[in-house]
């Protein structure tokens, strides 16, 4: 660390200070987190998926120091969908002690303009900005700031107005997650509560989040990073991305299961793995993908979608969240003969018919901020609770 103005001292970003990200690039400016190993990301062109796994969904810098007020400087790349509302500026959290201490925004940063009617994306270059928070408490605690979960973060500098070091390991339980975009957080207040950032919290375990934001796809890159990243309880959340892209069909889809869980079982033989299947969403329950922007509401100013599927196309193969459902029971009821510490939960248990009737979609595919913490408590009061597939791991 080094002083600078007004005696105020930069500390170097480094792996030490950041949890939640596989990979750490080095860019011009500073550092920017990923939530896929670089091997991962050169195996798929997907602007999509690079899109996602570069959006910070669970990353935060950690530390502990004595300062009172903490300056980062980013940059964050935003997107504008061409006829929808803005969308809000990305959130950070900050917590002290693992209690909420603040929460800020920042104006500026890259701007990805993508128009959903034409499938064409426009990247502008913007400035750096500074995200402040003021106020702390005198004495040594342990700091944690919450990246945006929704929008691509450089992390440029880091300045406090007290020394700042790392916070040792003290062994948590690390809960590793892969999903979709509701897992990624979708429509979340902020990134400490999408719901696995909830649920980590209720559950006392450190979270790794692999919610990627339409690329839960089964693809082996992804299987084979589960596989090599360290973790004491594991859970993936599979259906609703393959039917949003109509990707395969039924033949297609059980021998793929079975191969991302041979992956990732190759590297976690005896971990608790469960396997959730998609909540409740009415417009794919029996109509097939793929997911098409509603042009009518766009037009009107609003973000929502339809399914551009026949149901009767169903008898050739075509993938529905029913469909989807009945597989992965069977495939984890058939599995679990031989792998005791393999679970399954019905997605429609942390998100149905009744929660859609209280709290509907409001875009017809992802949960609002209500939706996410309930979402959130139901899993853990499911998985972390006395006699749940991850009571005996978590802290």
């Amino acid at each position: 660390m080094s002083p600078t103005r007004h005696g105020w001292i930069t500390t170097p970003l480094t792996a030490g200070l950041i949890r939640g990200a596989l990979d750490l690039e080095r860019t011009e400016r500073g550092l920017l987190p990923h939530r896929l190993p670089a091997r991962a990301r050169a195996q798929c062109a997907d602007p999509q998926l690079h899109m996602a796994e570069s959006q910070p969904s669970g990353v935060r810098l950690v530390f502990r120091s004595r300062a009172t007020a903490v300056e980062l400087d980013t940059l964050a790349t935003k997107r504008v969908y061409v006829g929808a509302p803005p969308r809000p500026d990305g959130v950070y959290d900050l917590l002290v002690d693992g209690r909420p201490a603040g929460r800020a925004c920042v104006t500026g940063g890259a701007t990805l303009t993508i128009d959903m009617a034409t499938g064409t994306v426009e990247h502008r270059p913007g400035p750096v900005a500074t995200v402040r928070f003021t106020g702390l408490p005198a004495e040594a605690k342990d700091v944690e700031i919450w990246l945006p979960h929704n929008e691509t973060t450089e992390l440029v500098a880091l300045r406090t107005d007290a020394p700042v070091e790392p916070v040792p390991d003290q062994g948590r339980t690390v809960w590793l997650h892969h999903g979709s975009s509701i897992s990624h957080g979708s429509d979340a207040a902020s990134p400490t509560t999408t719901w696995p950032a909830l649920a980590a919290s209720l559950g006392g375990v450190e979270l790794i989040n692999l919610g990627l934001g339409g690329s839960a796809l089964l693809d082996p890159f992804t299987a084979r990073a589960l596989r090599d990243t360290p973790a004491d309880l594991i859970s993936v959340k599979l259906g609703i991305n393959l039917v949003n892209t109509d990707l395969m069909r039924l033949r297609a889809f059980g021998p793929a299961v079975h191969g991302f869980l041979d992956t990732v079982r190759e590297g976690h033989p005896g971990t608790p793995l469960l396997v959730v299947s998609p909540i409740l969403c009415p417009i794919h329950e029996d109509t097939p993908g793929p997911s098409a922007p509603d042009l009518g509401a766009l037009s009107a100013g609003r973000l929502r979608f339809r399914a551009a599927g026949d149901p009767a196309e169903r008898a050739y193969g075509k993938l529905t969240l029913g469909v989807i459902r009945e597989e992965l029971a069977r495939i984890v009821r058939e599995r679990a003969a031989e792998d005791p510490h393999l679970y399954h939960l019905d997605g429609r248990d942390l998100y149905g018919e009744a929660d859609f009737a209280e709290l509907p979609l409001p875009d017809d595919l992802h949960p609002d901020a209500a939706a996410h913490r309930r979402i959130g408590e139901r899993f853990a009061a499911l998985a972390f609770a006395p006699g749940g597939p991850f009571a005996n791991g978590s802290g």
